[in-house]
This record gives C-alpha cells, structure tokens and sequence, in this order.
C-alpha cells in the first residue's frame, strides 16, 4: 500500500471548565488513528485545540468572579497538559483566542462568503441555548427545554448576520449520498441526511457585541456584531494551517491529502457534518456507552495487570526459569501453538482493517486475540510439565518446550507491536521486558500494578 497524506483532527472544547472523560476518549481515539497510520507509513497531521472565544467562557468567568481570559488561558492550560498522561503525539495545539493564525483565516472565511453572496444581515428571534452556543426552534426543543443540556433556552432578539445554508441542501445531500463525505456510523449519517430532506434553514453567524460582552473576532466591517464562536470554531481546522496568510502547510495538508479525518460526538455532528461543510462549499466509530469509576480500574486490573501485563510477566518467568533468560531460536510450531501463531499473523491486518473503518472496538478485539490464544497455548503445552519430562531425559519434551517458549516470547512481542498505536508507553515496557541484553532477557518486572482507591 503506498504512503497517504493523512489530516487527523478532533473537535475544539468549550474552556469554561476543565477537561471531562469524553473529550480525553475523542483525544485518545484520534491518537490511536494517527499512530497507527504514521506505523503503516502515512504522512501524518494531527490537529486538536481549544475554543476560547465562546460566551459560555465569559459567563463562567462572571461566576467565578475572575477576567475571561484568566480563566481562558488556565483552563487551556489544562487541555494542553493532556499530553503527558495520556501519551498523545498530537502535531499542533491550537488555541483560537492566542494564536495568530485563527483570526485572519476566520476573516478571510468570512469575506470569502460575503463575496459568494452566502452572507446577510437580519432581524431574528428565537430560542438559545448557552450550553449549545445555538438556536433551537419551538419544534426542536422537548417540553421546551434544550435536547442536549435538559436546560430551558433563552429568548434572544437581535439582528444578526446570516449564513445561507439553505442554498447547499443539495449538495450536501449529493455528497454525503454518494460517499465524497463518509459519516459514520451508519446512524448518523442517515441522521444527518434525514436532517437534510426536512428542509435546511439559514444560520445566524454573528452575535451582537454587548450580548457577546466583546469576547470573540469582530465581524469585519461592522464592530457592533462578534463572530459567532461556531464560525470561528470550524473554521480552525483550516486557519490552523495557514488559510489566511497562505501557508504552504494549506496546500499539503488540506487541498493534498488523500484523507480527512474528523472524530465529533454525537452532539455536534450538525455543526460539522452540515454546518462546516457548506461554509467550505466543497465538500468515529462511537457509539453510546455507560462509564463508572469501577468499571474503568476494573478494566484496568482486568485488561492491562492481569491480561498484558501477566501474559508478558508468566512468558519471561518461564524463559528465565527453564533457559536461564535465553530466548529459544526455533521457528518451529507445534500444533498446540500453532493457532497463536495464526492470531499473530493475524492480528495487524485485522486491526488494519478495523481502524480504517475507524471501529475501535473491533480493533482492540483483535489486539486481544493474541492475549487470548496465548493463554490457551500456555494451558495446552503446560511447558512446566515440559521442564519436569525434560529433567527425566524427554529430548521430545526439551523441543517442545523450546517451542511452546519461542512462540509465547513471539506472542509478546507482536502484542507490543499491535498495542502501540492504543497504549504506546505500554508496548515500550513489552517490548523493553523482551529485547534481550547481552543475550538474556531482563528480569521480569510487574509492568501494570492493581489499582487501590
């Protein structure tokens, strides 16, 4: 397979408050996409950032009693310092209020589609949810509350200017129809298309200042108006590399790449599935799913200590018991572990094929394939009975062990190839546990204690 140009970004968090579990799940997500595509040889853009310029910002400063951008800029911090613990490889962090890039691109974008005739000024008055940073109509809204917050919108009036998104329903329809833009899963995309056939209405993209309290991009030529934090938000994934100033990243990373991946939740598939597409005019595998503390260590405890980590821990044990740490040179399998040497081979197409299909819970299953079957080639060559016929002078046992120890060692380090796009610092310490050193194997070491509360 040649080598693709691959763009990888995710959503931009509200800063109101600090990261939540979901967001550090999209995070982790887009990194497994991106390791795993740099692995196979792609050329590789990672984006992720933060979105500074919403009203949500101001009023959770007004209720902390501190300046916006005090508590913007320490709450950014916080998204920014996700990278170490949860090992991302991200290329760019951008942060909308900071960075010098956002601003002439959104300006840019902007008056792009004032010149397409796409923009218009006009009086409106409709139903607004904070939380959201949108519109909702009498119809949308369940026993008039907000869908997505369970909140009672306000009632705003003002003028605005608006998006004629009306005047692309077609061809977002042709192109999401016919798979120029994939959504997925099938759930959503036929959400969106469904979306779509009842009828697209014109967007307000600006805010009036003072209800803004002048926090965000000024709308160009009319001070009295900011850009609606939506506007400014979607349109990172394209001023972050360089539309406005014409960047030489915008023709290599956007216009050339083979692939353009987005990961959103559910909540704002809209925004990006609809919205940002017809504000270009060009046009994850995630699902719903219950998160407790204790299902998350058990999981831990489960998967990590007493799956990798004890497959890794009982493999270089038996290695150091019965070949004093010196890993056997035999190719040879039997048939007791030969369907692990399958689930090896196996296992990085399949986890291939998962991801480019960005289902991560078929990926990982593969992964564990290799954790399952050798424990079942453990139990089926029980090398320490091996050991014992061995010592009495079994030369067929003393084979068969070399066997059973060379495919387990073998197991553990394809574990450690397919696990480093999911957990790299993980498939550093397998891989550590099995390089040999000066001909031996290091001393096994607990790679993933118990979690205790």
């Amino acid at each position: 397979m040649s080598a693709q140009r691959t763009y990888i970004t995710t959503t931009i968090p509200y800063v109101n408050a600090r990261p939540h579990l979901g967001f550090a799940l999209e995070l982790v997500q887009a990194d497994v996409l991106a390791r795993h595509a740099r692995r196979r040889g792609d050329h590789v853009r990672a984006l992720t950032c933060t979105d500074d310029n919403s009203l949500k910002n101001v009023l959770a400063a007004q209720a902390e009693g501190v300046a916006v951008q005090e508590l913007v800029d320490r709450n950014a911090a916080a998204f920014a310092a996700l990278r170490e613990p949860l090992a991302l490889s991200f290329d760019n962090f951008i942060r909308t209020s900071s960075d010098p890039r956002p601003r002439a691109g959104v300006e840019k974008l902007w008056q792009r589609c004032a010149e397409s005739g796409d923009l218009y000024r006009k009086h409106y008055e409709g139903f607004y949810c904070v939380g959201c940073e949108g519109f909702y109509t009498p119809e949308d809204l369940l026993d008039g509350r907000c869908p997505e917050h369970g909140t009672e919108p306000r009632l705003v009036s003002e003028e605005n200017w608006f998006f004629r998104l009306s005047r692309y329903a077609d061809r977002l329809r042709d192109v999401i129809a016919d798979g120029r833009l994939r959504i997925e899963p099938t759930s959503r995309r036929n959400e969106i298309l469904a979306l779509i056939d009842a009828g697209l209405h014109d967007f307000s993209i600006s805010r009036s200042h003072t209800r803004a309290h002048g926090w965000g991009i000024p709308v160009p030529g009319d001070p009295d108006q900011v850009i609606y934090v939506w506007w400014d938000a979607l349109g990172n994934y394209v001023t972050s590399l360089g539309y406005g100033t014409d960047h030489a990243d915008l023709a290599t990373w956007w216009r050339n790449s083979q692939r353009r991946i987005h990961l959103a939740g559910k909540g704002v598939i809209r925004f990006h599935a609809v919205y940002w597409p017809a504000m270009l005019r060009e046009v994850p595998r995630v699902g719903d799913t219950d998160f407790t503390l204790d299902r998350l260590i058990e999981r831990a405890d489960g998967d990590l200590a007493g799956g990798f980590g004890n497959l890794v821990h009982r493999t270089i044990t038996m290695i150091h018991r019965y070949r004093d740490g010196v890993v056997p040179s035999t190719a040879r399998s039997t048939e007791a572990t030969e369907p692990l040497e399958q689930a090896c081979a196996a296992a990085p197409a399949a986890t291939d094929a998962a991801l480019e299909a960005f289902d991560f819970r078929r990926a990982t299953a593969a992964v564990w394939t290799i954790v399952e079957e050798a424990n079942r080639a453990i139990e089926a060559t029980r090398p320490w009975e091996l050991a014992k016929s061995e010592r009495g002078g079994d030369h067929r046992a003393s084979a068969h062990l070399d066997s059973a120890l060379a495919s387990l060692h073998r197991a553990c380090t394809s574990l450690a190839a397919v696990l480093t796009p999911f957990l790299p610092h993980a498939a550093e310490l397998i891989n550590a546990q099995c390089t040999p050193i000066a001909g031996k194997l290091p001393p096994s070491t607990g790679l993933f204690p118990r979690i205790e509360l």
